[in-house]
Formats: structure tokens, sequence, C-alpha cells
């Protein structure tokens, strides 16, 4: 966008002018790949952003138009209970958008939500940025028509989803890369982890990721702490921890373990990538922390458990061979999946244990490579950034 001006000699130029930017997202890893994208633009140019945020781009300086932390949440029921939180929300940012009427509106993930705020502004001749594109690949893929109509750009961060969208007629879509890749580092080594964590780096260590949301916490951990029992009972050098999600507290998985296991569980907050890295083996709840553990080349078993509701309605609705985003990426099964009446204690204890031994567990690093380098190259943030402004400026000469 360009304001007219001239100088003392008449001439006329066409000066910059600050852009607006509207920018959703709607859970904590959108809220950190947004933030992330909100700062690569900035150093690309003189922009202002405001939107729907979380922590993390509030403290990028995205003006907040609606708090999305409270909207964090999955299943047919729990959106239920706050839907009339999910209208306001809507009706919000509709109303921002049509009267600031920035230069594009730039949509992050949570598809439920933003594919309908898509077309809702798009209808009203805003243009659409699309980043991290909705899984339309793996269930519902009947909606590729609405990215279509109401999706000027889409930024893809996963590899095999240009060609599905080029097979569905889709054109305007651009693969950056995966956000993590290159990001993903542990601070410090395995003898440091045991040392801070009371743990012998000269037997094996599992780690247990149950999940980001409390519900998640609630059906994942019981059965992993059955595993839990099993593996101590066989295998007593096997080292066991518990690794607590940033967006929940060691309370509550505490309480949790209370009421499930006997014995002390070693409860890790704070040291997710730490905990992996040093890791022989995993079991992971199955979202991005499978592709972390992928990046850092720890075999795993991915791991979920939904209500029977949620189950039964969206499940099957799944279209793809795999649930696990590793196994996605890989084109085959890298990772035992374990979902919902499979996942039980004993055949988790039974997989883990497969991994542990030195010939598997060599083999599947080996593979988790090749996953790490379907990813990109590090810089997506960037490359998004500048696919953006690029898209701004073409915009602007039209």
């Amino acid at each position: 966008m360009h304001a007219v001006t001239s100088n003392t000699s008449g001439i006329i130029r066409a000066v910059p002018t600050r852009q607006k930017l509207m920018i959703v997202a709607g859970e904590p890893s959108g809220d950190a790949h947004a933030a992330a994208l909100v700062k690569a633009l900035r150093e690309r140019g003189e922009l202002d952003f405001f939107g729907a945020t979380g922590p993390l781009m509030r403290e990028a300086g995205v003006e907040t138009i609606v708090n999305s932390d409270e909207l964090a949440i999955m299943g047919i029921l729990e959106v239920s209970r706050v839907f009339s939180k999910f209208i306001s929300a809507f009706r919000k940012l509709k109303a921002a958008a049509i009267q600031r009427s920035p230069d594009a509106v730039v949509l992050v993930d949570w598809p439920e939500f933003n594919l309908r705020l898509a077309s809702a502004l798009h209808r009203r001749g805003l243009k659409v940025i699309y980043y991290i594109s909705p899984q339309l690949w793996a269930w519902r893929p009947g909606r590729v028509r609405k990215v279509e109509r109401d999706v000027d750009l889409l930024l893809s961060i996963l590899p095999f989803e240009v060609e599905w969208y080029q097979a569905h007629h889709v054109g305007h879509v651009k693969f950056v890369g995966h956000p993590l890749s290159g990001e993903v580092k542990a601070r410090y080594g395995r003898e440091e982890f045991c040392r801070r964590n009371d743990l012998d780096p000269s037997r094996p260590i599992v780690s247990f990721l149950p999940g980001s949301r409390i519900k998640e916490l609630q059906r994942i951990l019981p059965p992993m702490l059955d595993a839990i029992v099993l593996l101590r009972r066989s295998h007593p050098e096997i080292q066991p921890v518990v690794v607590v999600a940033p967006s929940r507290t060691v309370a509550e998985a505490a309480e949790i373990v209370s009421q499930h296991a006997s014995g002390s569980i070693k409860l890790i907050e704070q040291q997710t990538r730490e905990a992996l890295a040093a890791s022989d083996a995993a079991a992971i709840a199955s979202g991005t922390a499978t592709l972390e553990a992928a990046l850092l080349e720890i075999p795993m078993v991915v791991v979920y458990k939904e209500s029977a509701i949620n189950w039964h309605t969206l499940g099957r609705l799944i279209t793809v061979p795999h649930y696990g985003l590793v196994n996605l990426v890989a084109g085959k099964e890298l990772a035992k999946e374990l979902m919902q009446d499979q996942l039980l204690g004993e055949n988790l204890a039974n997989e883990l244990l497969k991994l542990l031994e030195s010939e598997t567990n060599a083999g599947v690093r080996a593979s988790l490579r090749n996953v790490a380098h379907k990813l990109g190259d590090p810089g997506a943030s960037q490359r998004a950034a500048e696919m953006i402004i690029k898209f701004l400026a073409a915009d602007n000469a039209d």
C-alpha cells in the first residue's frame, strides 16, 4: 500500500505506508508458529499486527482482539460447552477485519475456526493467506473446495501437501518447510539430564509424553502408567520418566499418578527436548511432539485415546493410512501406532521393549534421519515471511 505525495520540485512519488495484517491462531502450537512468523515479518518491513493471540503472539507485539488461550480445546463435547465463546470470537474478528481492512488476513492452523473465518472475510473482498495447511488430506477432504475458493495463498509445512493439493486442482500452495526443522535441540546432553534428574546414564531411559491438553493427560497417562508398572516388573533396569507438557502442571500429572500407580513416578517438567534426546525410546501422544522426537532421532510408539463419542464420530472421517505425523511424512509406519482400544499397558510395554533391542533401535534411528530430511531445511518462518511480503507487494502492484 502506498500514499501519494510530492516534493518541492513537484515530482509525485509513491511512499510506502505501514501495512496491516490480521493474524489468527488458536492453539499453543499455532501461537508459537504465528509468533515466529510475526518476528520474521517484522525483519522485512514496517507492519502492524492484530488478531486472535496466545501468549507468544502477545509477547511478539500482536494487538489482541480475541484472547485465544481459552479456545484451545478439542472434541465435540468440549467445543459444545464453550460454543458461545467461539461465536463471540468469530464475530469480534470479523468486525475488526471489516472495520480495519488489513492488507491481508493470515490464518494459522486451527481449521475448524479459520476455514469459516476465511469464507466470511474473503466474501468481503479481503485477501486470505493460510499458514500451516488444514489437514484435509487426513479427514473431510471435501473441504478442499473451500481452500480453492476462499484462500489466496496457502503455505504448507509438510512435504506431501503440495502434491495432494495439485491432485485436487488447487495450485496456489507453496511448501516452506517445517518450522521445527533446525530448531529442535536439547540444551544439554544425556549425562547432564541424568545428573539433574537423579538418573543413571548407563541404564535405559524411556520417556512417556501423554499430551498437552488436560483431556489427553486424563485419558492417555493411565495406560502409560500401566506400561510403566509392567516394564519395572520385567526389566527393572529401565528408567521410565513422564514428561509433563509446558501447558500442563506437575500437580495435574501427580494427581493422576496417585490414582493409577503405586510407587514413585519421576515427573519431568520444562525439559521436554532434553528428556527426549536422552531417551532410548519414547511413547508419545500423536501430534507435533512425534516430529520433535523424529528430529532428535528417538525411536517411538505413537499413542492416542479419545472419548468414545469423539472417536466414533471423528475417527470414521479419517482417510489416511497413518495417524502419526512422523509416519505420514515417512510414507510408512516407522513408529508403531496404538490408538484408542489398542492403547493398553501390555501392548505399549511390549512395543517399547522391541524398540530397546539394539539392532531395532539403530535401524529406526537411521530411518528417522530421512524424515528429518523430508521436513526441509531450517528457516521455514523466514521463507513463509518472504512469500507473504512478495504476495503483498504483488497485490499492491495490481
